[in-house]
This record gives C-alpha cells, structure tokens and sequence, in this order.
C-alpha cells in the first residue's frame, strides 16, 4: 500500500465480531485497525478490569477510541433526568478508568422522552458539562428509530442549540440511509462538531428499520448504500476522527472474529481507495480465464465426461497427479489429489494482480508462481497469457485445440460458498480482481432457498452461490459443487455433437418444456429443438442464453454449456432448479 497522506485511522466496533472481548480484540489488531469501539455488552462480560482492558488494548496497538451505547437521556421528566446524571457520572468515570475520551448517546427511544428540543438541548449541555470538566466528549446519533429525534438535521440543531464545546454529533451511515436521508447537507456541519463516523452498508430490505439494523448490516461494499459518496460529504466538512465499522450482523456475530476483521478491513481498504485515500496497486487487464482447476478424486469420472464434452489431454503435470485437457479456448485441470477448486486468470501483469492481493490482506499460497488464497479456500492464480503451461509436458500444441464439439473458452465458474462468507467472498473478487458485482438473486431450489451474486469483468465471470439454511441430515442436494460452464457459438449443435460423443448429458423433463411454450411463444422448430436436445432457455431485454448441463462425474462435479446471444448478461439462474431437481432424479436413479 502506498500511502496519500490523506489516509485515515480505522477503528471496528466490538459488536462487529464473534467471541469474548479478548477475541476481538485480537483479531481486530491482528487486521490492522488502529482503534476499537467497546459495546457495552461486551465490557460487562470481561474478566477483565476496565484498566485491564485499557492495557490490554495498549499491548495490541489498539486506541479505544469510542465507548458505547449510552441510551434514553435527554428530553425527560426533571427526577428521571437526575438519575440520568448520576448513572452518567459513573460510565464517565469508567471511561477515564478505560482511557476513551468519547461516549456515543444515542437519540432517546423512551416512553418518558417528550417531543422538546429545548429541553433536549438543555440536558446534553449539562452532560457535556460533566464530560468536559473530565475531558470527555459527548457524541450524539440520531437513531433512525429515534422516538422524536431520528435525522441527523435535527440532532445537528439540538447540537447547536446546546452550544457547549465537549458536544458534538455521531454520523452513522445506516441511520441516515436506511430511510432515504440526503447525506449531501452534511457538507454544511463544522467539520470539528463531527465527533464521531460510523459506518455500515446494507442490502435493500422491505422491513421494519430496527430488525433491519439489528440484522443486516454489512461491510462497506458488501450493500446497496453508496458510501463512497457519503463519507465524501463527512470528509468534506474537514472531519479528522477515525473511519470506524459498526455492523450488527447475525453470520457476523457468529463467525471466526479473525476472518471478520480481515474482511472489515478489506471493505475499508476499498473504500478508502475509492475516494483517493490510498493508492494500491491498480487491478491489471484481465483477458479471460486461464483455466480452471477440479478437485476429483474420481478423476477417471471426470475425464469420460470431459473426452464426451469434446475435450482432450493436452499435457501432465511434471511433478502432481493433474491433467490438463483442452478445447478450444477452454482448458480444465483435472487434480486427483486436492480438495479444493482452482481458478486461474489472465492477467496484463501477473506480479502487479498479486501485490494488489497482498494489499487487500489475501493470504499468498507457497506456488512459486503469483497465487493466492479466497475467502473460500479457493486458489486463486494470476497467470501471463501461457507462462503456467512451463509445469506440464504437453502432448501436442499449445494453442488453442480444435473445436471437436464446438468449445470455444471457459464462459463462467460457479464457486459454492460457505453461508457465512458469501458477502466476504463479493467483496473479495470485486476489490482484488476489480471484478463488477451484479445484484444477488435468490431463487427457491427444490431443497431451500439459494442465494446467487454474480461477479464480471473483461472476459472473467464467476458466480458466488449459498445455500441459505442445511437442517439435519436431510440435505439431499449436491453439497459444494464444482461447475464450470463452457461457452459455444451454437448449443443446440454442440449438444448434438457431444451425445455423439457419449457425453452423460442432463435430462429435462417435458413439463419444463411446454411450461416455455406457454410463457414466451417461441418459434415451434426452436423449441423442438430444445426439447429433443435438453437445452435450457432464457431471455432478457438485451438477448438470448441456451444452456445444457451434463449428469454429475463423481459426487460433486459437473459442466454446463451456455450460448449467449446478443447481449444476454444473465446465467438462467431461473433454470437453476430444474437443473437441480433432475440431478436429484439421476442420483435416485442410479442407485
């Protein structure tokens, strides 16, 4: 990472992660965070004393920079009022004990609060009263569930209106837009009466707003909220405080703290590269996929289905049990021995590809060439046009192989995702290879609701697939497939072709088929065609996608066959579970 001068102090709060306290806390100096938020919940539950705490996060490199929440004080009757002092006075002094000198009050929520922003005022200037005479602040947030204050215009004018020094505002991105808030008039705030940003994105949702927060937030990058432009207008008042994660997330919260706070981190690198706060090196050109890398233990399974594809051995491995069989364009290793997926890219500057990597903290794997590991355990090679041929001993040429079945290259790779690293997973592919991020799509599969993300760029496309829940050992589908869709000029000749060849091709069943005739009124002899041939259609406003799929080789792997036609952009996820139950009824059937 180069840096700008302009970069800023990150911090996470403690909410964000799995585990004690003492958890995360390692893992969030492990990540590279200068500060942390402490949640409140989680300093009751330490074994630690606040002061333990605060030397603790001493040892780690750690600043406390924020703690929080302080709820319900400003706008109540006079003797609730009093009691709100006193319980003040006693976190204050547990804050000198932790070594932070900012508290976060959030807007009050309480039957008892009146709708008065005099009164309001007048209370928080008494609070910032006893903070300054400490040296503490008092940021104050409006929650989007604020009972009267829920906008951060009118905690700004309480905020003015109170006009004391030790008070200033907390600017959460979720609060202000989750319910459609304008960011732009933030511009006009006293960059110095900032005291305080968090941020947090977050998925489209149709919900009540505080289920909402509670539940599905997400890192920076990983939403719908364009943050770049809202911590452009914080940046813009002069702010000078830390760029700081509060993410209430149920995977999160569940997740190993580690791999969180990597991600958390990733998502700030990213940003902050997007608004010209570091400089990283740029993501090279990519010019498609160089191969893609099976784990099959079958691999004899594997190979008859490939040779039925149209595909043939064109090298060995010098020093692995690995085969690389090739098609055109298209070329697949076949690895006996490993367990994970491979996927390898073209790229303009393989050694650039894998210090921008580095930069977003991928973990390199001991290759001898530019690789590193993803989210998921995939192995992720940057490769020159054909410098990764050099490890094997090729069979004949090395270009592209005639076209037995029509194969022209590799159109996408389906990579199955743990359900708690989906969102990592997009953040990942999007900020390393500078890939574009499609909206996810979730669709009703025969054995559960499945989540899709596709992500694209400059010839490389891949797509990001969950399942959402597994319950018991009732999970009957295909568990981690490996799928690697092949693109022709012409499916329905390729299909043709490769029964010819004894390729173990997917089924489909006639309903599926009159279904389209009803829906879309295609041409009678296109959908002739179709049906004899088990090819699969869809259509969007920009064209056409033909598609087939092959029975399963082995337990887990298969290939699909897709023909795009004028600017289709999809990959049929809408065909997805008809793909999935005829595998269900080819496994039922061969036992």
């Amino acid at each position: 990472m180069v840096s700008t001068g302009a970069e800023r102090r990150t911090a996470i709060a403690t909410v964000c992660l799995s585990g004690t306290l003492e958890d995360k806390l390692a893992a969030a100096s492990a990540a590279g965070f200068d500060g942390v938020e402490i949640f409140e919940n989680d300093l009751l539950a330490s074994r630690l004393s606040p002061a333990g705490i605060r030397r603790h996060c001493a040892d780690l490199g750690l600043s406390i920079d924020l703690y929080q929440p302080f709820r319900d004080f400003e706008a109540v009757p006079p003797e609730l009022f009093r009691a709100n002092l006193r319980r003040a006075a006693r976190k204050l002094d547990l804050m000198a004990e932790l070594g932070t000198g900012t508290v976060l009050v959030c807007s009050s929520v309480s039957p008892d609060a009146v709708d008065d922003d005099e009164l309001a005022a007048e209370h928080l200037h008494a609070l910032a009263e006893l903070a300054g005479e400490r040296g503490m602040r008092i940021a104050y947030e409006a929650l989007a569930w604020g009972r009267f204050v829920n906008t951060y215009q009118r905690s700004w004018r309480i905020v003015r209106r109170a006009a004391h020094p030790a008070l200033g505002l907390c600017l959460d991105s979720f609060h202000i837009l989750s319910v459609g808030g304008d960011p732009a008039a933030i511009r006009t705030i006293p960059g110095e009466k900032i005291f305080f940003v968090q941020l947090a994105d977050a998925p489209r949702l149709a919900m009540d707003v505080l289920q909402w927060s509670r539940h599905h937030r997400l890192f920076p990058g990983q939403g719908e909220f364009d943050l770049t432009a809202f911590t452009g207008h914080v940046l813009a008042t002069g702010y000078a405080g830390p760029l700081s994660l509060e993410v209430f997330n149920d995977v999160f919260r569940q997740a190993d703290p580690r791999l969180t706070a990597v991600d958390a981190m990733r998502s700030l690198l990213a940003l902050q590269e997007s608004l010209g706060l570091v400089e990283l090196p740029e993501a090279p050109a990519l010019h498609g996929h160089a191969f893609a890398e099976l784990a099959a233990s079958s691999g004899e399974d594997v190979g008859k289905v490939l040779a039925g594809l149209g595909f043939s051995v064109a090298g060995h491995h010098r020093s692995k049990p690995v085969s690389l069989w090739a098609q055109g364009g298209a070329r697949v290793l076949v690895n006996e021995t490993g367990e994970r997926t491979a996927i390898a890219v073209e790229s303009e500057d393989p050694e650039r590809s894998a210090r921008r990597a580095a930069a977003f903290l991928a973990q390199p794997l001991p290759r001898g060439r530019e690789a590193v590991a993803a989210p998921d355990s995939t192995e992720l090679f940057f490769c020159g046009s054909e410098d990764w041929l050099a490890d094997f001993d090729l069979t004949g040429e090395t270009g592209e192989t005639a076209n037995t079945a029509g194969i022209t290259g590799i159109d996408h790779v389906a990579l199955t995702q743990p359900f708690d690293q989906f969102e990592e997973a997009a953040l990942f592919y999007r900020s390393v290879l500078g890939l574009r991020l499609e909206p996810v799509v979730e669709f009703a599969a025969p054995f559960g609701l499945v989540r899709s993300r596709a992500a694209a760029h400059q010839g490389v496309r891949l797509t990001l697939d969950t399942a959402l829940v597994r319950r018991g050992e009732w999970a009957p589908a295909v568990r981690e497939p490996q799928h690697i869709a092949f693109a022709t000029g012409d499916a329905i000749a390729s299909a043709k072709a490769m029964r010819a060849l004894g390729a173990p091709l997917l089924e489909i069943p006639g309903n599926y088929y009159d279904d389209l005739e009803a829906r879309l009124d295609l041409d009678p002899e296109l959908l002739a065609e179709l049906r004899a041939e088990s090819v699969l259609y869809d259509r969007d406003e920009h064209g056409e996608f033909l598609h087939f799929y092959t029975d399963l080789a082995g337990e887990r792997v298969f290939f699909e066959v897709v023909q795009r036609v004028g600017g289709y952009r999809g990959y049929g996820v809408a065909n997805a579970p008809i793909r999935m139950a005829a595998h269900r009824d080819r496994r039922l059937s061969a036992r």
